[in-house]
C-alpha cells in the first residue's frame, strides 16, 4: 500500500516509510473488506453474467445475474459508507436470495448442479461472514448509543473538596470577592 501512496506523491513530498496502526476497528475493516467483496462479485455478475449463468446451467437467467450484480454493488458502497449496518443487512438480504435462487438450479435435471451446490457453498461462506460482521456492528453501535456516565466526575483537578478549600485560601472575606476583576 506503501508503495501505491508514495507513488502518488508529487516531487518533494515525504516518502512514506511505514504507516502506523489503523484507526479502523476490527469490525469497521470487515466491513469494509466485505464492501469491497461485493463490488467484485458484483462488476463480475454484471460483466459476465452470460458465463456465470452457463457455468451454472441457468440458460436465459442473464438478466437476474447481472441484476443480482448491481444489487451487489449497491449493498457493497453501503458497507462502505458510514451507514455500515444498513449495507451488511442488505448484504444478508442478498445472500438468502442468491441461495434461494441457486437452490432452484439444484434440480437434478440440471447437469452443472456441482458447480451450483460450489456457488452456494461459497454464498452460504461469505453469508456467514456478513452475519457476523452485522452482529458485530450492532454491538458497537449499542455501545456509542448509550450515553456515557460522568456524575462521579466534578471537573475539578482534585474534586469539588480540593475546589472549595482552594477558594476559602483565596477568599478570606467577602471585601476579597469584590477584588475579582469581572470580565464582560
Amino acid at each position: 500500500m506503501n508503495l501505491i501512496a508514495n507513488m502518488m506523491r508529487t516531487k518533494g513530498d515525504p516518502k512514506i516509510r511505514r504507516s502506523g496502526p489503523s484507526s479502523l476497528s476490527a469490525s469497521d475493516r470487515l466491513a469494509r473488506n466485505l464492501g469491497w467483496l461485493g463490488i467484485a462479485l458484483g462488476l463480475t455478475e454484471v460483466l459476465a453474467g452470460r458465463r456465470i449463468a452457463q457455468a451454472l446451467g441457468m440458460r436465459d437467467k442473464e438478466a437476474l445475474i447481472r441484476g443480482y450484480g448491481l444489487r451487489e454493488i449497491g449493498s457493497g458502497i453501503l458497507c462502505l459508507s458510514v451507514d455500515k449496518k444498513t449495507g451488511l443487512i442488505s448484504r444478508i438480504a442478498g445472500d438468502s436470495l442468491d441461495i434461494a435462487t441457486l437452490n432452484r438450479a439444484l434440480d437434478p435435471r440440471n447437469p452443472k448442479r456441482g458447480n451450483v451446490a460450489l456457488a452456494m457453498a461459497a454464498v452460504i461462506g461469505i453469508g456467514m461472514l456478513d452475519v457476523m460482521a452485522a452482529k458485530l456492528s450492532m454491538v458497537r453501535h449499542e455501545r456509542r448509543s448509550q450515553p456515557r456516565d460522568y456524575s462521579d466526575r466534578s471537573g475539578f483537578p482534585g474534586g469539588v473538596a480540593a475546589a472549595r478549600g482552594r477558594a476559602r485560601e483565596t477568599f478570606k472575606t467577602p471585601a476579597d470577592m469584590r477584588e475579582i476583576p469581572v470580565v464582560p
